[in-house]
């Protein structure tokens, strides 16, 4: 998983050096986060204890929190989307209740999203590059073509 280090609001570029991944759960689960920055700590704070309460298991937490998510009155007003996953699944949440598995092997969210999961998919499609090889370079095609997205990216592997 991958996540750049840009924050903006509006036209104006408030950070550039956001940390967008989380490690949750014994470092079993990664989250990474698109929106207000307030809201995904808000929005991590919450998963990590459904995961928790569900001992580790990522469906029956995503789905949880999406519930909580859409139904409490706070939570239904925060501005951000979550992509979460473990070994072997990866879900994104949203505020309306929404608990997405992606059909490919490749999620994105953001602003740079569609550039990177394009990108991804292309290389998936034509190369032999690795994963790690592949995220690096989606991540660097999405910020020459996103004014959203920086080239300040950290990455965070499961394996």
């Amino acid at each position: 998983m991958a996540g750049d280090g840009q924050v903006t609001m509006g036209s104006e570029v408030l950070k550039g050096s956001a940390n967008k991944l989380r490690r949750l759960y014994k470092e079993r689960i990664l989250a990474g986060f698109a929106g207000s920055t307030a809201d995904a700590f808000a929005l991590f704070s919450r998963f990590e204890a459904k995961l928790e309460q569900h001992n580790g298991n990522l469906a029956r937490s995503a789905v949880e929190m999406a519930k909580d998510w859409r139904t409490d009155k706070v939570l239904r007003n925060l501005d951000a989307l979550l992509l979460v996953a473990d070994l072997g699944n990866t879900y994104l949440l949203s505020g309306t209740g929404d608990v997405i598995e992606p059909d490919e092997a490749v999620a994105a969210i953001g602003s740079g999203g569609a550039f990177a999961k394009s990108s991804a998919t292309a290389l998936i499609e034509n190369t032999e590059l690795s994963a790690r090889e592949i995220v690096e370079k989606s991540m660097a095609i999405a910020a020459r073509i996103c004014i959203y997205t920086n080239l300040n990216i950290r990455y965070e592997e499961l394996g």
